[in-house]
């Protein structure tokens, strides 16, 4: 959640609405997973040249001392982090729908890398319930009942309901006011018409209010259920709507909250978090 102007993992307000725009920029891009260096790449370029890297081949390095390599400042991209990122995405678009089966190596061919990162990603998702194993075939996507939505929905108000409500009467209105970037943003992701977009934005946005709590294991179990409620139900159908009004609906309630909160009235805030939560995204 952001503070103001930091939030509790230490990225500014700022930062977490242009993370939210950023994903608006690739939530088209058909979920490829940009392409890997070829392994011991590396290693074949350094015996070429004489065992130290960077060396010209048939250069002359006898008698000079072998340095270590240095580490490197930035580890490269998990390709099992981007495959999740993506299969994540297909679920709230639809692409990929309830009740289809999957296998890992046709999925892998779909986003350019092996199986294993693909078979490990789903396997995450089984964890989080998106996802079922299939003995012998790959994934089936799991299919949703408006019932389980409805549930996800109440569990969510009953975590979250009460800690806005504690929020909005002991934090000062300017750290409220340092929320409007992320609120912005939902309202921008709903303009665009991607439900992919426009749940990563929404995400963010609810996420921050809850880290003024203090307390990351309320955030990281609100933020679960919050993905949870976003997968499509049964037919491929969006939880709570999802045609682009629908979304700028949505949008625009984070945004009058906002000013609800920064104004101090508790009677606006309980009925507009009531009325949030009741077409809960």
């Amino acid at each position: 959640m952001k503070q103001g102007t930091q939030g509790s993992a230490g990225t500014t307000t700022g930062e977490a609405a242009a993370a939210a725009e950023a994903a608006a920029r690739t939530a088209g891009s058909r979920y490829r997973v940009p392409a890997q260096p070829a392994a011991g790449e590396a290693d074949r370029r350094r015996d070429a040249g004489g065992g130290r890297e960077g060396s010209v081949r048939g250069e002359h390095t006898h008698g000079e001392p072998v340095l270590p390599r240095p580490r490197p400042a930035v580890q490269r991209p998990s390709v099992r982090g981007q495959v999740l990122a993506a299969l994540r995405t297909a679920l709230v678009t639809g692409d990929l729908r309830p009740g289809e089966v999957h296998s890992a190596p046709v999925l892998a061919e779909r986003f350019g890398v092996s199986a294993t990162p693909v078979r490990e990603a789903m396997q995450q998702l089984a964890q989080e319930g998106a996802v079922e194993v299939v003995p012998n075939r790959g994934f089936r996507v799991v299919e949703r009942s408006a019932r389980e939505l409805a549930e996800l929905a109440e569990v969510r108000a009953l975590i979250e309901v009460p800690v806005m409500l504690r929020l909005a009467r002991t934090v000062p209105p300017e750290r409220w006011a340092g929320l409007r970037p992320l609120a912005e943003a939902t309202v921008r992701a709903a303009s665009s018409g991607c439900r992919a977009t426009y749940a990563e934005a929404d995400r963010a946005f609810h996420s921050a209010v809850l880290a003024l709590a203090g307390n990351q294991q309320l955030v990281g179990v609100a933020e679960e259920l919050h993905r949870r409620a976003q997968w499509p139900l049964v037919g491929g159908g969006a939880p709570g709507g999802g045609t682009r009004a629908e979304l700028i609906a949505d949008a625009h309630e984070h945004t009058a909250l906002l000013d609800a909160l920064i104004a101090g009235d508790l009677d606006v805030v309980r009925a507009l978090v009531g009325e949030h939560f009741n077409g809960a995204q």
